[in-house]
């Protein structure tokens, strides 16, 4: 017997007697990436079949903000409008310096170079962009502007290595609606071009002929099994594996002692598991976006992040998820931050932050603090000094966020992984996190072993994985769903050009 035939989730192609359904290209999870691939793919002329797991589509994009991260090519029609340039080495630096040595080339460009004409695409199927921007420091806008920064292109070191642009490109509107109102119109544009959408159905193994090409699945519908033919090819498309226990445990055991999954219900590994038994790759398991809720309020950006030894790590100008990755690598996870009143209004995000201390001097706030004798003092002496001449030479945070803290009086904020509260989770401790890792994958779609080479007939494309975004010290709001349309897309139509068995 072929070896990769050794596993429950896969099944002999030639074994199947009677197949109950029968497609050119069989999509596997209906969210942002299930929904792009198929469009693309019934576009080209394919029959496209779906399956998702869940009652109804959507899928994790339906419950974002729907925030995607697009520029390069002279920038997108909204960013030209107006009045802001970009191009594709520039978004490429920024890329490559957002994703360091886990960053793909290949993808990296290739995406540099289509997202501009993604956003097209996007627009074209009815999603609104209103023509404003919000570039205020903030994780999602809620007026209905459509672009604002959404990463770490204002903060050192990018600012450096790239012209600080915003990408953040948001469906117009007043909430947090986005990734509804995008899932509503691309499902809608699917049922116009006939589709075929299977709910309540799960893929459980996949079907491999002879030569080793992957030719449809065996899926569970109705507490039944059905076999369905692929006569072009798979695309998984069916989420991470936040929600996997067991999946987590093995690949991220460090990262579940502080931080909390969140995700889709059904984030459960499906895909990547039917793409391992079939000998597909995995890269990137152990990586994770990560939340920090420190702002809004963007005024919370003058205070500075302290560890448990009273020094700070990092310019506290940088993305929330940058600063969760740097924060949870201080001992003991422990990290802490010190504002002045000028700078402290009442939020949703404060209200559960614990207040360890505070004081009319440095020194009283140093007498509560759980530092070291001193410490503080030192700290905030040196951080005044040359704030005050707009400068950091530690960590280079922007002079936009430079200030002396000078004007009592001030409180310590404790926002240890121990004591995070995600403020989209009340009464749940600890950061937020999500699976960045999956099946390895070229920009086509196409899945690869761990040879490199192509697995005939089966395509992924999104959490599913390890797509764009590879490490939550680079990661941009944004390039997740990005990430999962545009690949998406790409896979759908390798798919329906493939050659049909």
């Amino acid at each position: 017997m072929n070896p990769i035939l050794s596993t429950h989730k896969v099944r002999a192609f030639e074994s199947i007697s009677h197949f109950d359904i029968s497609t050119d290209v069989l999509v596997c999870g209906y969210g942002g990436a299930g929904a792009a691939a198929a469009l693309e793919a019934v576009t080209l002329g394919a029959k496209v079949t779906i399956l998702e797991r869940a009652s109804a589509g959507g899928g994790s994009t339906a419950l974002s903000s729907c925030e995607m991260y697009l520029g390069g090519s002279g920038g997108t029609a909204l960013q030209k409008e107006l009045g802001l340039e970009d191009s594709t080495e520039n978004m490429l630096a920024y890329l490559r310096e957002a994703l360091g040595p886990y960053g793909d080339e290949d993808k990296m460009r290739c995406y540099a170079q289509g997202a501009a004409g993604h956003f097209d695409w996007v627009e074209s199927l009815g999603v609104p962009y209103k023509r404003a921007a919000f570039l205020e420091r903030t994780v999602v806008p809620l007026s209905d502007e459509s672009l604002l920064f959404t990463g770490n292109e204002k903060a050192h070191p990018f600012n450096t290595i790239a012209k600080p642009v915003p990408r953040g490109h948001v469906p117009s509107k007043v909430g947090d609606e986005g990734g509804k109102i995008f899932m509503d119109a691309i499902m809608q544009r699917i049922a116009g071009a006939g589709a075929e959408v299977i709910n309540d159905c799960r893929a459980i193994a996949l079907l491999v002929d002879k030569n080793n090409r992957v030719c449809g699945v065996i899926a569970k519908r109705d507490n039944r099994e059905i076999a369905i033919r692929a006569t072009r090819g798979v695309v998984l498309a069916t989420g991470g594996f936040v929600m996997n226990d067991t999946m987590t445990r093995q690949y991220m055991p460090e990262l579940l002692e502080y931080c909390v999954p969140y995700g889709n219900t059904f984030d459960m590994g499906d895909g990547i598991q039917l793409g391992q038994a079939v000998g597909g790759q995995t890269i990137n398991m152990e990586q994770a976006f990560m939340s920090f809720p420190l702002y809004p309020p963007a005024k919370l950006t003058y205070g500075i992040l302290l560890n448990k030894h009273g020094q700070r790590y990092i310019n506290e100008d940088a993305y929330l998820a940058r600063l969760a990755h740097y924060s949870c690598q201080q001992a003991e996870q422990k990290f802490y931050l010190l504002v002045q009143e000028e700078d402290f209004e009442a939020s949703h995000y404060l209200q559960r932050a614990a207040i360890v201390a505070t004081g009319d001097s440095i020194a009283e706030v140093a007498s509560e603090a759980p530092f070291p004798v001193g410490m503080l003092e030192q700290t905030v002496s040196y951080f005044n000094q040359h704030a005050s001449n707009k400068q950091d030479p530690l960590f280079h945070k922007t002079a936009e966020w430079l200030k002396p803290l000078n004007k009592p009086p001030f409180a310590l904020l404790e926002y240890s992984a121990s004591e995070m509260t995600a403020v989209i989770m009340p009464g749940t401790k600890g950061p937020l996190i999500f699976t960045l890792g999956g099946l390895k994958t070229l920009t086509t779609g196409e899945v690869v072993n761990l040879d490199n080479e192509i697995i005939s007939g089966l395509y992924a494309a999104g959490r599913a994985t390890a797509g764009l975004p590879r490490t939550a010290k680079g990661y941009a709001s944004g390039m997740s769903v990005g990430d999962a349309t545009f690949f998406g897309r790409l896979a759908g139509r390798s798919a329906a050009k493939h050659l049909p068995i």
